[in-house]
């Protein structure tokens, strides 16, 4: 208990520090790590089981991120991935492997397993700067996206490599035969039974009304998937990244998204705690000299290579420059692979520590880093560094409609015949099912919730539309949109003229009562079986439009 409360208070008054002095939360996180690790108060003392734990965090992270990836855009991506991610590791790894060999004088293979795990950059930092800052869909971070993506697969090749130099024996059939072909059926099965398995689960879990069943299903996709691809090899991050690119079309990717956002940032909250929790004082007063060169000379390479295969890539100066400061640092697969190398005894235990010291303090100099790479790209004006890529429906700024029962499939249906975009959110898994299947694009989810609303795109939305019948679920959605999206104009649905006037009163654009368009409907019909011609019934209903529904409303008492 006391470890929690310790970790909890240290982190709320860091973050708060670093974030009112600009330095940003990732910072406040590694400094409170220090303070109450080993090192400091010593409050939490074993930080290697809470940098495990803190490991799920990066896990929900790309989990997060998958899900906003379609794999046609996966697909778009590939040459990026393999090519630009590709050339930089190789490249970046063999250099540093020859610095460290005629440098240091460490043995070849020690050099490539130092070389390689530094080439590596921080998954964790990285994608949680770009989304702090909200560059994920700018064409330098979807660059530097590309190189993280790359860099996780090749940790895979990486242990095995490790593992091969630290074995006594190495049985070829044993390596290459059989758990090859294990590896890849284990890997078939789990897309094959993912694929058909995660909607139908996920919608008989909806139907049942139960929030808290649905937190659960969403944590055991996440972690399912990691844990399944983490038996065949694959790292768990780039389990949960599958994973979340097999939901991101699916009807259920927003409210899951929702669910798992809470635990993505507490988890990777305590990661980067467990990482300043790893600083070792004694080992940096020993070997502060190589450690300082080795962090500056690697982070300076990096960049300059990052930044220069980017504009061989046909990055603009200013996104080449960002993105190379952003990646300068090692990564927590670091700590992985010279870790398993230090259990091999390719490498020396004190080597392993002043190896991790490099890990940690090029982690912690990352948020200065970017503020770097950004005031550079900033003094050097360069258009094409404010393009931004295609990023889906969110650039045709929809109509989003709350609520796909009666009323807001007949919103709908006229929307499209106008060709104006929307995108419905329900809570009834039926209505969403049945939308969907009519060509509709409905989401199942909870709309009054701030972080369903933010994963629909509430923010680009031209305008809402509500059609839930519940005035107290509408009152909840229209503060949560004024706090969040004052700009967005609302229409609602409402019974009588009294919840009209309490909707207007909070500020919606327009309301209409359902008496209205019921009386209306039946006015109509009765007016044409008292045979009124259809160019007087129109007349009349002229007489009625928006602006004149005073006429109605002075006797909305009677």
């Amino acid at each position: 208990m006391v470890e929690i409360l310790s970790l909890l208070a240290a982190a709320v008054t860091a973050v708060l520090l670093f974030n009112r002095l600009g330095l940003g939360s990732v910072l406040g996180y590694l400094a409170a790590g220090a303070v109450v690790g080993p090192a400091g108060l010593a409050l939490v003392q074993d930080p290697d089981n809470m940098r495990h734990i803190g490991e799920l965090g990066v896990v929900f992270l790309l989990f997060l991120i998958g899900i906003e990836i379609k794999p046609k855009r996966l697909w778009v991506m590939r040459r990026m991935v393999f090519g630009f991610g590709g050339a930089q590791v190789i490249i970046t790894g063999i250099i540093l492997a020859g610095a460290s060999h005629f440098i240091i004088g460490t043995d070849y293979a020690q050099s490539f397993i130092i070389g390689f795990g530094l080439a590596l950059s921080s998954t964790a930092f990285g994608l949680q700067i770009l989304s702090d800052e909200n560059q994920m869909s700018s064409r330098w971070g979807r660059s530097s996206f590309a190189i993280l993506l790359f860099q996780d697969l090749a940790v895979v090749p990486l242990m095995v490599v490790i593992s091969i130099l630290g074995a006594e024996t190495i049985d070829p059939n044993e390596l290459m035969g059989l758990a090859v072909l294990e590896s890849v059926f284990i890997f078939l099965a789990v897309l094959i039974v993912g694929h058909y398995a995660i909607n139908p689960i996920l919608h008989a879990i909806a139907r049942s009304k139960n929030s808290d069943a649905f937190v659960a299903a969403a944590l055991l996709l996440v972690l399912g998937f990691a844990w399944a691809m983490e038996q065949i090899g694959l790292s768990m991050a780039m389990g949960a990244f599958i994973a979340g690119v097999m939901l991101s079309e699916s009807e259920y990717r927003h409210q899951v998204e929702a669910d798992v956002l809470p635990f993505r940032g507490l988890l990777l909250g305590l990661f980067f705690m467990s990482v300043g929790m790893t600083l070792d004082p004694i080992t940096l007063a020993a070997n502060w000299q190589i450690i300082i060169a080795g962090t500056m000379g690697m982070m300076a390479l990096k960049i300059a290579l990052i930044a220069g295969m980017a504009r061989i890539a046909k990055l603009s100066f200013g996104d080449s420059m960002r993105a190379g400061f952003l990646l300068s640092q090692a990564g927590e697969f670091g700590f992985v692979l010279f870790s398993l190398a230090g259990n091999h005894y390719i490498l020396q235990a004190e080597l392993v520590s002043t190896l991790l010291s490099i890990i940690v303090i090029s982690m912690a100099m990352t948020p200065l880093m970017v503020r770097v790479g950004s005031y550079i790209a900033m003094r050097i004006p360069d258009e094409a560094s404010e393009i931004m890529v295609d990023n889906g429906i969110d650039d045709l700024r929809p109509v989003l409609i709350a609520g796909f029962g009666r009323v807001g499939r007949t919103v709908a249906i006229l929307l499209k015949a106008a060709n104006i975009p929307c995108i419905a959110i329900d809570l009834n898994a039926d209505n969403v099912t049945k939308g969907r299947n009519d060509g509709f694009q409905v989401f199942f989810g909870n709309a009054s919730r701030p972080d369903v609303l933010r994963a629909a795109g509430a923010r680009n939305a031209r305008l809402m539309v509500i059609t839930l019948d519940n005035p107290n679920v509408v009152e909840m959605l229209v503060k949560t949109m004024n706090r969040l999206h004052p700009n967005v104009p609302i229409h609602a649905r409402a019974h009588d003229w009294n919840i009209v006037d309490r909707f207007e009163a909070m500020g919606i654009a327009h309301s209409i009562p359902d008496t209205v368009e019921s009386s209306l409907r039946l006015g109509a019909a009765a007016l044409e079986a008292s045979g009124v011609s259809e160019e007087d019934r129109c007349a009349l209903f002229d007489e009625l439009s928006a602006e004149n529904y005073a006429k109605l409303r002075s006797h909305k008492n009677q």
